[in-house]
């Protein structure tokens, strides 16, 4: 096979894009835990013209439009859906009061299809008649629905390795005391029970995370049960409460926020010196969007077609079984390469970041940022104490205000970065930026054009702007600034549409949901 001098230290793997995507190394394993008790089925919100929303509603409205999201953006991700405190039981350890929602052609813990969205969405319409509902902790009974749910959780999210696969559940609940009804010893035991589940969920890296529910005139007190069951203490407490106001409103968005938080993108190691070496994550922070690759369909079962290449022999026909053998014409001779040789060229260097050393910030430039950076947290999994070096580094920079310059060993790509620490910054809310360090990459000396001049003779016959034209231009400038302006405050319409149009065909809806195109110029605001 004829070797491509120009494509010899082409990166396999879109070096452009290293940092873009999330491998699927990073894919989640979600349980949706929803509590079905008759407290969910209350009235929490009522307008006079319109239907009640009960707590129940606003669990699976939220739960359907993160899938619909994640179908579209990680469509690697598996999900299941669980409800508890049920009259029926459906699932594998045949626990009562917990029910396995689940459609056909589909594992219990799979990739989201469209059937599994249009099927949990119209759920609660028939839900008392098919699944029902019931109180699963009562008094005189030593059933826990609680401890069965979270059991059943454990098994769904059972396979996959805790080192490659992150996977949580989503328990949603407006009632913050599951033991209130029953009293004594039974309650004290039935906790103790409850919470050693937990434990031990977590001990197998499941994280447990609670969206809880409140009504309009009672706040969610999480520090009667769940607090102890999710490690919540002092100052945790109270910035957990959620505004009982407007949980409804919001839920979908805390929903989005938790799904789609930010994951690891890979591992690198960090060489400070000689002798001291600290691991540290990368994150794609933003990055562009574009609609997702095209996937060839079999016409009859609809099933995705695997694509595979064979080599024929252009003397016989017959298929080449042996391994390719690269060569590159040299002055009349075959140079031959073996894919070993072809790797070792390729590999310039060994991957890890290389401190060079320090400079004064007002030395990095705007336009020294060519493309997204990298944002690098450390991490401990590997090579104790990298923490405790990095946050070292970290507020050294801040106080003396330099950025560090390093070398990233790329296996394809290296060049110099610049890493520049961002200290925390919180809000009433909570934590709004985190600390670490922005990895940007800076260009080589032809990246960056110089200005010229167009016109270098001071008498040339040229058309130039006056004074007046020019002051006036800078206060037109001036007045057009964006303040505060963030690329996230605008979504792409045109993808809008597209995975409109694909929702509207995957799930049968007979018209296409309303796009707003936020990109247009207010016209009302330019008429006043």
């Amino acid at each position: 096979m004829d070797l491509d001098p120009e494509g010899l230290f082409r990166d396999d793997s879109d070096s452009e894009s290293e940092f873009y995507r999330e491998k699927d190394s990073t894919k989640e394993f979600v349980v949706y835990l929803v509590d079905a008790s008759p407290k969910m089925f209350g009235a929490a919100r009522s307008d006079e013209d319109e239907k009640p929303e009960t707590h129940f509603h606003a669990a699976i409205n939220c739960i359907s439009q993160s899938l619909m999201a994640q179908i579209i953006g990680r469509s690697y991700d598996e999900v299941a859906v669980c409800f508890f405190n049920t009259k029926e039981k459906k699932n594998l350890q045949d626990l009562n009061g917990v029910y396995v929602f689940n459609v056909m052609d589909r594992e219990c813990l799979d990739r989201p299809t469209a059937r599994l969205i249009k099927e949990l969405s119209y759920v609660e319409d028939r839900f008392m008649s098919n699944i029902g509902s019931r109180y699963g902790i009562v008094s005189g009974s030593r059933e826990n629905s609680l401890y069965n749910a979270l059991w059943v959780a454990q098994a769904l999210l059972r396979k996959g390795s805790a080192k490659s696969v992150s996977k949580r559940i989503l328990l949603f609940t407006n009632e913050d005391d599951p033991f209130g009804s029953i009293t004594g010893a039974t309650k004290t035991d039935m906790i103790r029970m409850t919470l050693q589940r937990a434990k031990d969920t977590q001990d197998l890296g499941i994280s447990i995370e609670l969206l809880p529910l409140s009504w309009p005139d009672e706040e969610f007190n999480v520090s009667i049960f769940y607090a102890e069951l999710l490690g919540l203490e002092g100052d945790d407490i109270s910035q957990f409460l959620p505004s009982a106001g407007e949980i409804l409103e919001d839920m979908t968005d805390q929903l989005r926020k938790r799904m789609f938080k930010k994951r690891k993108v890979k591992t690198i190691r960090f060489s400070i010196a000689n002798d001291i070496c600290i691991e540290v994550n990368t994150y794609a922070l933003i990055r562009p969007t574009s609609p997702g690759q095209i996937m060839w369909l079999d016409s009859v079962t609809n099933l995705p077609l695997k694509t595979e290449r064979s080599f024929i022999c252009a003397d016989t026909g017959a298929l080449v079984q042996e391994p390719h053998t690269y060569f590159h014409p040299y002055k009349n001779e075959i140079i031959k390469f073996s894919m070993d040789e072809l790797s070792k060229i390729k590999n310039i260097s060994d991957g890890q970041l290389h401190l060079l050393g320090f400079k004064p910030l007002d030395c990095l430039k705007d336009y020294h940022n060519l493309r997204p950076s990298t944002f690098i947290f450390p991490t401990d999994e590997e090579i104790v104490g990298s923490t405790r070096i990095f946050i070292a580094l970290h507020r050294s920079m801040l106080r003396f205000q330099r950025f560090a310059l390093a070398f990233y060993g790329s296996l394809y790509h290296p060049q110099l970065v610049a890493l520049v620490a961002q200290d925390e910054i919180t809000s009433s809310s909570g934590q709004v930026e985190p600390p670490g360090m922005h990895m940007i990459y800076l260009p080589y000396s032809d990246d960056i054009r110089h200005v010229e001049e167009l016109h270098m003779a001071v008498d040339a016959n040229a058309p130039r702007a006056t004074d007046d034209q020019i002051k006036k231009a800078s206060a037109l400038s001036r007045r057009i600034d964006l303040k505060d302006f963030s690329v996230c405050q605008f979504a792409n319409p045109a993808l809008q549409r597209h995975y409109g149009i694909l929702q509207a065909l995957a799930l049968g809806e007979d018209e296409m949901p309303e796009i707003k195109d936020e990109t247009l110029p207010d016209e009302e605001g330019l008429s006043r």
